[in-house]
């Protein structure tokens, strides 16, 4: 999935606006434009189409995490320069505060029954003997959870 992509559903899923998108990155100490979060919004066939970079989603996520959670104490930690799924998995995992179980949950509406080990090792470090790499898929079905989840059933086919 691309980051644009992911910026898409998660956009889709909570029902942002324009000055709502603008407020997360806010949040993470970054100024955009609203067209910028247009551009990143485009499909990749408008030639107005600008690629979010690793670095603008994992501020935009870190917004998110600040917005759902509170800002966290001591030194802020600077954006990631390379996200993996697993990363995103990982922050929209805290933004949302869900457990293990409630992300089961969520993974079965989208169809996909995965156990809590195969769950877990997704969350683990890479050089861990057990690390999973998340791979699209995955990461498709969880967001595709989150949107049934809170936009319901009848906007599962929207994006």
């Amino acid at each position: 999935m691309t980051n644009n992509d992911v910026l898409r559903r998660i956009r889709y899923i909570f029902d942002f606006n324009d000055k709502k998108m603008i407020d997360l990155f806010a949040r993470a100490d970054c100024q955009v434009s609203r067209e910028e979060i247009s551009n990143w919004l485009k499909k990749e066939e408008d030639p107005a189409y600008q690629e979010c970079s690793d670095t603008q989603l994992a501020v935009f996520l870190d917004g998110l995490i600040i917005d759902k959670r509170g800002k966290r104490e001591g030194c802020a930690v600077p954006p990631r320069n390379r996200l993996t799924n697993n990363i995103i998995f990982r922050k929209l995992k805290i933004a949302l505060a869900l457990e293990d179980r409630r992300i089961l949950e969520i993974m079965s509406l989208a169809g996909l029954h995965i156990s809590k080990h195969e769950l877990s090792a997704l969350f683990r470090k890479p050089e861990h003997k057990h690390y999973r790499l998340c791979k699209d898929q995955m990461l498709r079905n969880f967001l595709k959870g989150l949107q049934l989840e809170y936009r319901g059933e009848t906007a599962a086919t929207d994006l």
